[in-house]
């Protein structure tokens, strides 16, 4: 009997070990199975792709994505690309500039995110006593108009000399904190904004409108002093100790302020206000693959159903809107505005020529 159960108790110890050594094999066999593409993005985006979730639904196609971060406007200029399996700016334009100098026929543009201001209540308040901000629409959000705002700026008009401010008596100018337009997508989709309106509500289109339209609105680059080359810097900035005191208005992406509301984590304080410029631009995120792996990866951003629902739980607009007003209404957030207002940037090499004319400038 003594025999016997030892005979029984080494099968069992044998069954055990050949059971762990084949599933270690399975998860050695299951990682080497995962074709690894590397892709270079603008930094909103960042979150998105490091996200377990993000990354276990692209294993579920044999994927592991990898990516590094940069500015839009770098990533079509100044990137080695030849690194990369696909590219991923912020906008058509830039993804425009990849697309013709790379020779791709095709591009993916699975979300988009309209321009915004981030910024606090008594700024608003302010704002709104000059009628630079209003509400507009059945849902009362509120838009930071670009005709009165360039109004001051022409003026140098500063914070502590608006009528009646007790609030914010900062000794600088009113101005919007941007990115570095020779390096960041967002800065120029401001440019884009603001172009249009100092072009008397019109795409700029020919050299004699750019010179004039440079000579009007390169200042509200220049005046800031030094810019991030990422979206990510100042909206940190916003969020951060700084807060008010350093950037009362800050350019970003409406994804951006979107996230940080439905993960909830305490950022954003009840003081803090989403604003949408009027005009504004949409900023289309468009994936350029640069290796079939690449085009894989494109194809699942806009196709797989749980990719697209998981952008959305990052505040972007995909291509169902109904996926985000499902998103929000989930996290208690107010559902984001059908937006109207909406201008397109000017063409891929007059927005080159106008960030070239601004770039000389600094």
């Amino acid at each position: 009997m003594k025999r016997s159960l030892s005979i029984a108790l080494a099968v069992v110890l044998l069954v055990a070990v050949g059971v762990a050594i084949v599933l270690g094999r399975s998860d050695d066999e299951a990682d080497r199975e995962l074709t690894t593409v590397r892709g270079v993005i603008g930094s909103e985006k960042l979150a998105f792709f490091h996200d377990s979730r993000v990354q276990e639904a692209f294993a579920r196609h044999g994927l592991a994505v990898e990516v590094d971060a940069a500015g839009s406007r770098q990533i079509a200029t100044t990137v080695a690309l030849d690194d990369y399996g696909f590219a991923f700016p912020s906008s058509t334009p830039a993804a425009e500039r990849i697309q013709r100098d790379r020779q791709v026929d095709r591009v993916y543009e699975p979300f988009e995110s309209p321009m915004a201001v981030a910024t606090f209540t008594p700024i608003v308040d302010l704002l709104a006593a000059e009628g630079v901000i209003r509400s507009e629409g059945d849902d009362g959000h509120q838009v930071l108009d670009i005709a009165a705002y360039l109004e001051l700026t022409r003026h140098d008009v500063r914070w502590d000399e608006l009528p009646d401010n007790t609030t914010f008596p900062a000794r600088k100018n009113v101005l919007i904190t941007t990115t570095d337009p020779r390096e960041s997508n967002s800065a120029a989709m401001y440019l884009s904004i603001v172009s249009f309106v100092a072009n008397d509500d019109a795409v700029v289109s020919s050299t004699e409108d750019e010179a004039e339209v440079v000579a009007e609105v390169g200042e509200l680059f220049l005046d800031q002093g030094y810019t991030q080359n990422t979206t990510e810097g100042p909206f940190e900035d916003y969020l951060g100790s700084g807060g008010m005191g350093r950037t009362p208005l800050t350019l970003i992406y409406e994804s951006q302020f979107l996230d940080r509301q439905i993960r909830d984590d305490g950022s954003i304080t009840d003081d803090m206000r989403l604003v949408y410029t009027a005009p504004t631009v949409f900023s289309t995120h468009t994936l350029v693959p640069l290796t079939p792996d690449g085009d894989r990866v494109g194809e699942l951003l806009g196709s797989d159903a749980e990719l697209t629902r998981l952008a959305a739980t990052f505040g972007f607009r995909t291509g169902s809107p109904a996926q985000l007003a499902e998103v929000v209404a989930e996290h208690d957030v107010p559902e984001p505005p059908a937006l109207i207002d909406v201008v397109e940037p000017p063409s891929f090499e007059t927005l080159e020529r106008l960030l070239d004319e601004i770039a000389e400038q600094y």
